[in-house]
């Protein structure tokens, strides 16, 4: 690859039809751009959440055959946790492909198997119809997870990216919402059939957005570059010096281009970034919040409440489209650490709580005089979740990791992400019927306190940092 070109190349590139951009006084940078452009691929979180979802009132319409063919509950075991399995194959082909395609055109072609899953889903006529469905739909999960906050944290400023990096989650837990909402009066199959109907959507909307700049810059193309970026900043933003930064950015390990990755993963800021990606996403799945979830409408019942199983639902799903719109507003004011610190200590207290309750029913106490106490735990585990590790590992992952291995080390991470994910939710079961809800929720709170030394002592404070400062630091090159 040709090298890049240094700053005076790049300033030969700026149109001279306009003077006002040829300073090096650059005025304030438009954000709508970038926030409609996050907005729309965010859009794969939003169907991620339905797919996420989707088994939970699936669950409930499928035992009682509304599909015409009967379905157990290994059967349903399997249409559930095969989910996972195929987001682990997504993110293995989304890393071949994101930098050959480029990011917009990867999530172009995801449309098609999306769109295909669920179709096999609104006509699926036996169990096997229905997995091979949710594998399916797996490997768009799997890619979305990758693809959707590499874009934005490769299109932001660094004041917004923060904001902006939560937006993926928030899209996933408004999916997850929309999904229980429908899925309390709707049938399966009119469910199944309005999301088959989103990756369309998604796909008009795709098509009017800008190619990444930095993906641009990967492969020389430095015109390309410069539109794209003044497109995201404005037709009278001076983008010349941003554009110098990303171009030294990328250029400064390009001669790794052409290392294999086995290789390049080797550099101090590469080992670096990959144990905090793997850190917080092992925390993200073994905070319990499945299994929190998954106990919240039994937890309401068993508490006195009179709500149903669709109402607990709906109320668990709007708690965290809330406080995750809350970490949205407060994650560039805060910082990644604090919110992440405080995530892990109220998790750990809310699990250590619900571990006493289960203790104290499994040893028939009279748990009447403290009914709100497991509805509180609960209700503090999701706000705490969604305001801490909940968005923020998919945004952490999206700004730690250079250009040159960001696609296959992200891929790595979101890989790694789902393997969790497959084991908490297939297995979260079995270990509560031999060990005990009590020893489980035990465990869960005993791995998010270990989570809080993880975040104090690996994870550095991100907020307000080029990538290029990021990358620095991790490298250790200076002492910020």
């Amino acid at each position: 690859m040709d090298s890049f070109p240094i700053a005076g190349d790049l300033e030969n590139l700026i149109p001279t039809r306009r003077p006002s951009i040829l300073t090096f006084e650059p005025g304030v940078a438009k954000v709508l751009p970038q926030y409609l452009a996050t907005i729309i691929v965010t859009i794969g979180g939003f169907i991620c959440g339905t797919i996420i979802a989707w088994s939970s009132p699936a669950a409930v319409k499928l035992e009682n055959c509304e599909d015409g063919f009967p379905v157990d509950e290994n059967d349903m075991s399997w249409i559930g946790g095969i989910m996972p399995i195929g987001a682990i194959l997504g993110c293995i082909l989304t890393a071949l492909v994101v930098d050959i395609l480029g990011r917009k055109n990867t999530m172009i072609v995801v449309v098609l198997p999306c769109t295909i899953g669920w179709s096999l889903i609104v006509w699926a006529d036996s169990v096997l119809m229905l997995c091979l469905g949710r594998f399916i739909l797996g490997t768009t999960c799997g890619s979305f997870t990758i693809i959707c906050p590499m874009y934005t944290a490769e299109i932001c400023q660094k004041e917004v990216r923060g904001t902006l990096g939560t937006i993926f989650q928030l899209q996933v837990v408004s999916g997850i919402l929309f999904l229980y909402i429908l899925g309390s009066f709707l049938s399966l199959f009119h469910l199944s059939l309005i999301c088959m109907v989103l990756p369309t959507v998604y796909l008009v909307f795709i098509c009017m957005i800008p190619e990444s700049p930095v993906y641009h810059l990967k492969l020389g193309r430095i015109d390309e570059a410069k539109q794209s970026l003044q497109s995201l900043r404005g037709p009278n933003y001076n983008i010349l010096t941003e554009l110098v930064d990303l171009s030294a950015l990328v250029d400064s390990s390009s001669e790794t281009e052409v290392i294999p990755f086995s290789i390049a993963i080797r550099s101090p800021a590469a080992v670096k970034g990959l144990i905090i990606g793997l850190g917080v996403m092992f925390f993200q799945q073994f905070s319990g919040v499945n299994a929190v979830i998954f106990y919240a409408a039994s937890i309401f019942k068993d508490a006195g409440s009179s709500f149903s199983y669709n109402v607990s639902s709906i109320i668990v799903g709007s708690v965290c489209v809330a406080f995750t719109y809350l970490s949205t507003l407060i994650i560039d004011k805060l910082g990644r650490r604090v919110l992440l610190l405080f995530s892990s200590v109220v998790m750990t207290g809310c699990t250590c709580g619900l571990g006493v309750y289960f203790y104290a029913l499994s040893h028939n106490y009279d748990m009447s005089h403290v009914q709100i106490f497991p509805i509180l735990s609960v209700c503090g585990f999701i706000v705490a979740f969604s305001l801490g590790f909940g968005p923020i590992p998919y945004m952490l992952i999206s700004e730690i990791f250079s250009p040159q291995i960001k696609g296959t080390a992200s891929s790595i991470v979101c890989l790694f992400n789902w393997v969790c994910c497959f084991l908490v939710t297939k297995y979260f079961c079995i270990l509560s019927t031999r060990f005990g809800s009590d020893v489980t929720f035990g465990a869960f709170s005993f791995l998010s306190f270990l989570g809080i030394f993880f975040v104090y002592f690996v994870i550095p404070e991100t907020k307000g940092k080029s990538m290029e400062e990021i990358q620095s630091h991790l490298a250790g090159s200076d002492d910020s």
